[in-house]
């Protein structure tokens, strides 16, 4: 059975969900939009790499976990150069065992500005 899980963070005119609940896993996605504005957060990668964390956050617990069941991240950055910047605010929010994680260079992201996307896995308890 899947289940959407309702964060408030996906834009409901768009045919997407920010999370989706099949059993005890659950799939994940977020970016630097303020849910309240539904604006992209100003600032450096480290504003929009807080900001993308804890859209997670708020879909990881929506779907009843925490960011402690989140087993595997991947991360899309715009610039090889934000890494330095993303991996210290991740450090902030992650902690051992960390998930496993991939980091993928792309030309760009979908909304103007963005310069991080977050696709995560979770296993709930």
């Amino acid at each position: 059975m899947i289940e959407r899980i309702e964060t408030g963070i996906a834009p409901s005119s768009a045919p997407v969900n920010d999370a989706i609940k099949a059993g005890k896993q659950v799939w994940l996605v977020a970016i630097a939009e303020d849910p309240a504005s539904g604006e992209i957060v100003s600032g450096g990668i480290a504003e929009q790499t807080r900001r993308t964390i804890q859209n997670l956050q708020i879909a990881v617990e929506a779907a009843g976990g925490s960011l402690a069941n989140i087993v595997q991240v991947q991360v899309f950055l715009t610039d090889s150069a934000d890494a330095k910047g993303m991996n210290a605010v991740y450090a902030d929010f992650f902690k051992q065992p960390f998930p496993v994680r991939a980091t993928v260079v792309v030309k760009e992201l979908l909304a103007e500005g963005l310069k991080v996307e977050m696709l995560a896995t979770a296993v709930l308890d």
